[in-house]
């Protein structure tokens, strides 16, 4: 396959315009649309509808463009695996986060990178589905996740964490501690919202769940622990044993810990196309070893 036929055609789909598509790329609409001409007459297929809004993928330009865009990481991965044979890591890496991860814990992570490749520069993204990104402009995306997701990516679990209830001393002794999910009605409910879940359905330890009506649903974890520890409800939310920010008015305590709640991992996605890059490997490493501590708080618990 001719690989600038297919880098035009995947930004011919990323843009969904040949106009755009050839702005970006530098080149002009008439070499553009005889690369995408060209493309189609050796795949034997149209790969693109035109209409007048611009172009649409077709079932068979969907198929070209999912794996396309793996052929286009592989390819980045081999040049970059070969050109930092021997060197230590240098130039951009793309990172996306998960909404709301506390910045007083990713700061001396970032802190430790830089020291340890001080060529190295990188490009942090919050998105609150990171692993959806994963196809896109990404090297390495960090997720919540109750299972390993499936697909050509390798995944390292960090850390498990507990999903569960938590709220300030403060907020307990003014309202009282629920003793019965039947109980949570009468108190103000911040709820996660998780990539692909329900935040109005809350998980039983023993399976199943229950419906609740939150007061405040945000995907940012850390506004939630935080509008929870300066006692604004009770919140159901990730816990990895991270310390709570200074910002914070009180300290979270567990609320109905043997009966609300579920199992997560902290995850750390790569594609597998770039899974021997020197730089990805030495930053699963440094993350690794940065997160060691917690795990080992958590296993002693």
């Amino acid at each position: 396959m001719d690989f600038e036929e297919l880098r035009a055609f995947l930004a011919v789909a990323e843009h969904g315009s040949f106009l755009a598509a050839a702005d970006t790329l530098g080149v002009s609409r008439t070499t553009l649309r005889r690369q995408i001409d060209a493309l189609e007459v050796r795949s034997s297929v149209a790969l693109f509808l035109r209409t007048r809004q611009g172009v649409e993928l077709t079932e068979a330009g969907q198929l070209l463009a999912r794996g396309g865009r793996m052929l286009v990481q592989e390819s980045s991965a081999l040049l970059s695996a070969v050109r930092e044979a021997g060197r230590s890591p240098s130039g951009t890496l793309t990172v996306v986060l998960p909404t709301g991860l506390p910045a007083h814990m990713l700061v001396p992570l970032f802190g430790i990178l830089r020291a340890r490749h001080p060529r190295l520069s990188l490009v942090v993204k919050v998105s609150d589905d990171p692993a959806a990104d994963l196809l896109g402009e990404v090297d390495v995306a960090v997720c919540f996740g109750v299972s390993t997701p499936s697909g050509p990516w390798e995944t390292h679990n960090l850390l498990e964490v507990r999903e569960w209830l938590v709220a300030s001393e403060g907020y307990l002794l003014r309202h009282g501690a629920p003793q019965s999910v039947e109980e949570l009605s009468s108190h103000t409910l911040l709820s996660w919202e998780a990539p692909g879940g329900d935040s109005t359905r809350w998980t039983l330890l023993g399976g199943g769940f229950f419906a609740v009506t939150p007061a405040l649903t945000s995907p940012d974890i850390h506004f939630l622990r935080i509008s929870a520890a300066s006692g604004l409800g009770i919140a159901f939310v990730p816990d990895g044993l991270v310390p709570e920010a200074p910002e914070a008015m009180g300290r979270l305590v567990p609320v109905l810990p043997g009966v609300v709640g579920r199992k997560r991992q902290l995850q750390l996605i790569v594609p597998a196309a770039l899974s021997s890059v020197p730089k990805i490997r030495s930053v699963i490493d440094i993350v690794t070893s940065f997160l060691a501590p917690m795990r080992q708080r958590k296993s002693s618990e």
